[in-house]
């Protein structure tokens, strides 16, 4: 790999955008790290409140070393947009390492990027996977060859460590997570499914649920046009 490191995080409405800022402040500390933050025509981001502005123009970057797609609600639009799509098939066909966070693996199967390989996802949409030939890993990050894909949300801390190591060596992703004081110490137990109080999980289900039909519509109507474009080849 050359001296500089291209990263390019591709970002659409509805982003989660812990799911590119954790790994982002990550990488960025990392040495001879470029981080690029992109969207369709530059286009300004709402992500949870925040608006992320003066982004690069997703379709005019010509390639990265790392392609890092992040997840969200807008996980359900995104792997219907074809131009975005058009740029994560380009991107991620030359990149060294394609890599995700949360449901943005979904996107990467979507893009046939993640065919016969494994991924992890969040664990309310994992079970999406499949429909793109892809295998459920349900580890916090999941590495299989050159890619590297983390689970849910704050998954993205630990994913940009192991990302990390493997890019720029273990000694710099272990300065940066000093620096950075990432020594986790959650007041509760509780953050995937098997260790959360039934009630809390009845709740949380609850608001997930309420995304379940369009996301699988979205995935299923996503598979057939990978299917489409396979068989077109």
């Amino acid at each position: 790999m050359s001296a500089t490191c291209r990263i390019v995080f591709p970002l659409y409405a509805g982003v989660t955008q812990l799911d590119f800022t954790a790994p982002h402040q990550f990488f960025n500390r990392m040495p001879g790290a470029e981080t690029v933050v992109a969207s369709v025509g530059g286009a300004e981001v709402e992500a949870d409140g925040l608006v992320f502005s003066r982004l690069a123009d997703l379709t005019a970057i010509d390639s990265c070393d790392v392609l890092c797609v992040p997840g969200g609600f807008g996980t359900t639009a995104a792997m219907l947009d074809e131009a975005y799509m058009a740029a994560i098939r380009r991107l991620g066909a030359s990149a060294r390492y394609v890599t995700s966070v949360c449901t943005g693996s979904l996107i990467l199967a979507a893009a046939g990027l993640l065919k016969g390989r494994r991924a992890a996802c969040h664990w309310a949409w994992r079970d999406l996977l499949p429909l793109f030939d892809v295998g459920v890993d349900e580890s916090r990050v999941c590495r299989d060859g050159n890619v590297i894909t983390g689970g849910g949300v704050t998954a993205g801390l630990d994913f940009a460590l192991v990302a990390g190591a493997e890019i720029f060596g273990e000694d710099a992703a272990r300065r940066v997570q000093l620096g950075l004081e990432y020594a986790p110490a959650p007041p509760f137990d509780g953050g995937r499914p098997e260790l959360a109080p039934p009630h809390i999980l009845a709740q949380v289900r609850t608001v997930m649920d309420a995304a379940v039909a369009d996301r699988r519509a979205a995935a299923l109507e996503a598979a057939a046009r990978l299917k489409a474009r396979a068989s077109a080849a």
